[in-house]
């Protein structure tokens, strides 16, 4: 049976998830699902209190392809270059593009980006990507999850998977029913204005996500033996 992953994003500045030009990806961040989650399963991120977000929905994706990071390095520079960070680009979505990584030398050059040497392990560490041509981004305009789907919200660092088995078919129902946010940016990432060139913001970016994923990656270790 599918299952549905489910986190918080503490800040969602459109690198991860990356739901511009077309596809969902989220190919950094979040390594332990990247490595466990399969076709078919959701994937789905929930704001934060302090953004005053509790208990809403940022994106949700359906993974209907997962290939490994130097396959989707492959795939962007054929298929979707937009992906690849241009660093001095005029928009913010060229900045925030998730192929960040060149496996065309070894070791695999990390591109000027949202993250940088500090998050190579961890990322490198989730070894695959996911892809959704079927999912739903509300960006800063997240959307309310009924009462009944609340279990599902996890606060704070890792996800859940196991405990959300029960409310997969109706979270599927619920979802379905958002046409208005259906495979487009239905609003901006709330984090888009803080995003800028400036080093001292994206060094602690790449610091926060990386502290992040640690605790996500020590709950793996703790919680195997229930799949979580």
């Amino acid at each position: 049976m599918p299952r549905l992953f489910s986190y918080c994003i503490p800040h969602d500045n459109g690198a991860a998830p990356n739901p511009f030009w077309g596809v969902c990806t989220l190919n950094i961040c979040k390594p332990v699902i990247r490595r466990n989650a399969k076709k078919g399963d959701w994937v789905v991120g929930t704001g934060s209190a302090q953004h005053g977000f509790e208990n809403k929905v940022v994106y949700a994706m359906e993974i209907t392809e997962k290939m490994t990071m130097q396959e989707y390095d492959s795939y962007c520079k054929a298929e979707l270059p937009k992906k690849i960070p241009k660093w001095r680009g005029r928009n913010y979505k060229d900045r925030v593009g998730d192929c960040i990584f060149d496996f065309s030398v070894e070791p695999a050059k990390i591109l000027k980006s949202v993250h940088d040497e500090g998050n190579r392990q961890r990322d490198l560490g989730g070894k695959f990507t996911l892809l959704s041509d079927h999912f739903y981004y509300f960006g800063d305009k997240p959307e309310l999850l009924p009462e009944h789907l609340l279990p599902i919200v996890r606060q704070g660092q890792g996800h859940k998977s196991t405990s959300n088995q029960y409310y997969f078919h109706d979270f599927i129902d619920w979802i379905l029913t958002q046409g208005k946010a259906k495979n487009k940016v239905n609003s901006e990432p709330y984090d888009r204005n803080l995003f800028t060139l400036d080093c001292d913001y994206i060094t602690k970016c790449a610091i926060r996500d990386k502290q992040f994923d640690d605790m996500d990656e020590e709950l793996e270790g703790g919680l195997s033996n229930h799949n979580n």
